[in-house]
């Protein structure tokens, strides 16, 4: 690291830890802000494919951080020495989430009630409407990866599986994603649209409701065959204090066939998003 940048921030204490390198909250001198400064261990990067992950996660994060509920990239720094860790690597200064994320918030919590799952999708589904509209899709969402700022903002974070894709086309492939949330086209093997993003905040949404995921297994194996077989169940001792809205939401987000599962843009204009939530008669819905 330079003598300047080390003049400006202090790297502090480690808030997490990635595949390829640390996450720091970082502190600027200058300003007196602080930041979550994600550092990467360049001799981690094993193949092309790695490489091409940690170099494209911050052009993307440059393309989306106009967006209130994507987690906002500041400056990016790359050394070929780092003095504070001993070891090749790339700094990159992100906005600082100091509240718990998603997942610690429903390991507490869950199931929510729905005005709150309704909020917390309606903010996912807006910052993936608008990556989307970009050309660009997550393809990782996941409550780890749902962050809340010291404002209860949500943001959206990790893009390093992001990819671009072009609109109305199958041009995506490779099998990326976390086993509970990841979209059965994808485990196919074949190319795939952005709407594997709404699979997965489908999920997310299923988890806030239920407290539990709707496919799993013993193995990620089993839970890979349970999502390509796609059989939505809604169990009656937690669902049945569930609306019939959320539920027909989720049977739409959570729809195997991707060319009948809704865009994120007709999932903000379902009217359970749109009643945040609030429970009416599905006869109100035609």
């Amino acid at each position: 690291m330079s003598e300047s940048l080390k003049r400006e921030y202090k790297l502090c204490e480690e808030i997490g830890r990635g595949r390829f390198g640390v996450v720091y909250r970082c502190f600027s001198a200058v300003s007196g802000d602080s930041f979550a400064c994600k550092s990467i261990d360049k001799r981690l990067l094993t193949d092309a494919v790695d490489r091409e992950c940690v170099e494209k996660e911050p052009k993307i994060l440059q393309l989306l951080s106009d967006h209130p509920n994507v987690l906002q990239l500041y400056q990016v720094h790359t050394f070929s020495h780092q003095i504070l860790f001993p070891k090749q690597g790339k700094i990159a200064r992100i906005h600082l989430c100091s509240s718990a994320d998603l997942f610690h918030r429903l390991t507490t919590s869950a199931p929510l009630p729905e005005p709150s799952a309704a909020s917390i999708l309606h903010s996912l589904i807006s910052a993936i409407a608008y990556c989307h509209r970009l050309g660009i899709s997550h393809r990782d969402i996941k409550p780890d990866n749902i962050l809340f700022d010291s404002h209860s903002k949500l943001k959206l974070a990790d893009f390093g599986s992001a990819d671009m894709f072009r609109e109305g086309a199958a041009t995506m492939s490779g099998v990326v994603g976390t086993p509970y949330y990841v979209a059965p086209e994808v485990l196919s093997g074949g190319d795939y649209n952005e709407k594997v993003d709404v699979w997965s905040a489908g999920v997310v949404l299923y988890v806030m409701l239920s407290g539990f995921v709707p496919f799993c297994g013993e193995t990620a194996e089993e839970t890979f065959e349970a999502v390509v077989r796609g059989n939505l169940r809604f169990p009656t001792r937690v669902f049945r204090a569930v609306s019939n809205e959320a539920k027909d939401l989720l049977r739409k987000m959570i729809c195997k066939d991707a060319s009948r599962r809704l865009s994120a843009e007709q999932v903000l204009r379902h009217p359970w998003i749109i009643n945040g939530g609030e429970t009416r008669s599905m006869t109100d819905m035609t």
